[in-house]
């Protein structure tokens, strides 16, 4: 168990076996969230956020007959330069 306190600006420091578990650095957000038995969690926001996308994707090249990294790119630059080959 870790304590940390909390300053007059509503600052707290977050403890380093903390910023560990969670590969916290400077800079990085941390992510409040209330789960469903009403408890704070904390958690690192840019991992909580590849999280979500990973699982968003989680069988979409299957379900698109798993495309080459070449077909994927094609794809792409078609969204992004309105045409079907490479740049």
């Amino acid at each position: 168990m870790n304590l940390a306190k909390l300053t007059a600006a509503g600052q707290i420091t977050v403890p380093i076996e903390i910023r560990r578990l969670l590969k916290l650095k400077e800079g990085d957000k941390i992510l409040f969230m209330q789960n469903e038995k009403g408890e704070v969690v904390i958690n690192n926001a840019s991992v909580n956020a590849i999280q979500k996308v990973q699982k968003a994707f989680d069988g979409v090249a299957e379900s698109l007959g798993n495309p080459s990294e070449d077909e994927i790119q094609s794809w792409v630059d078609k969204v992004r330069y309105g045409k079907d080959e490479q740049r």
